[in-house]
């Protein structure tokens, strides 16, 4: 009767153990909240969608044991601010800052909650004192956002050996950023013999006419274009002045412009996501070193190309890791 009993007791238990829900074994059980921030470029969409993935993959599943509180700045810089203070507000877990300019509201609003940026550059613009050593409550990823400008001149230059002008168009509202783009841009432009001018620095869309406009009068022959300037208006003006446009997001070429070089944006999502996983078991950002990408992506529009009258080498389309047409 006993040993009966005991087998009982055995099936029992095992299938109680089969039952256990997946947080048992292992998966985070804690409903953990994830303030994001971010401009609201065209690579919005993608930032949200490869935060969720990259948590998801690591056993953090929405609604369950993680919630998301997503702003973005619609474009406007100037709200970011209020944006940060908000998600302090909330006393959320962590916070990822998407870009130089929400990493810095980030950094102001708070001195407590962690924070994980994925931002270009962030000892160039003041955000970390070292990549080694963060310190404070920042960690992240670094998209190397002003050296990738700096290799779309000597891409332009591969890309289309008539260019000997290539202008610069900044945000005058990232000024931090903006610089560290122009030194690297500058910088690209001695060993191609290529003349970096004009470089015209706007506030926002209702500038851009007067700014292209400029550029076709002081014959650029191609345009470097920041990162948070990545959006629709500038590509289609660009297309309508006919002029070559390259930025560091893959979302720009996606739009309209002609071509991207830079980190890959959803694997750099997804790598932000880990560090978001690292603190919620117990990590402090401080010492957690900012780590760089580790893949980098070309991409070619050939239907721009093909809008503002240009032929792009076939032995140049072989090197892009995306040709879309």
């Amino acid at each position: 009767m006993l040993d009966v009993r005991r087998r009982e007791f055995i099936a029992l238990l095992g299938g109680a153990v089969a039952a256990w829900p997946v947080v048992a074994r292992g998966q985070p059980s804690k409903m953990a909240r994830i303030g994001a921030l971010y401009i609201g470029l065209a690579d919005g969409e993608s930032f949200k969608n490869g935060l969720r993935e990259g948590l998801h993959e690591l056993r953090y599943v929405e609604g369950q044991n993680i919630a998301f509180e997503f702003r973005s700045a619609d474009g406007n810089l100037d709200r970011l601010p209020e944006l940060a203070a908000e998600l302090v507000r909330l006393r959320v877990d962590v916070i990822v800052a998407l870009y130089v300019p929400c990493a810095l509201a980030v950094k102001q609003a708070t001195r407590d909650i962690p924070i994980v940026i994925i931002a270009g550059d962030p000892v160039e613009t003041g955000i970390v004192p070292s990549l080694a050593r963060p310190g404070g409550n920042n960690t992240g990823v670094s998209l190397m956002g002003a050296p990738a400008n700096g290799k779309n001149v000597e891409l332009f230059r591969d890309m289309l050996p008539s260019v000997r002008r290539v202008g610069v168009l900044g945000n005058a509202a990232n000024p931090v950023f903006a610089k560290a783009m122009l030194d690297e841009v500058l910088l690209a432009g001695g060993p191609t013999g290529t003349e970096i001018h004009p470089v015209l620095m706007i506030r926002g869309p209702d500038e851009l006419e007067s700014a292209f406009a400029t550029m076709v009068k002081e014959r650029a022959d191609a345009i470097v274009v920041q990162g948070d300037l990545a959006i629709k208006p500038v590509t289609d003006m660009a297309i309508k002045y006919r002029l070559p446009t390259a930025s560091t997001t893959r979302a720009f070429a996606d739009i309209g412009g002609l071509m991207s070089f830079g980190a890959d944006g959803p694997a750099s999502f997804r790598h932000g996501a880990r560090f978001v996983q690292r603190i919620l078991q117990g990590k402090l950002p401080k010492d957690l070193p900012i780590e760089q990408p580790t893949k980098f992506e070309l991409a070619v529009n050939l239907k721009t190309a093909k809008a503002i009258g240009i032929t792009i080498p076939e032995t140049f389309l072989l090197r892009a890791d995306v040709v879309l047409d």
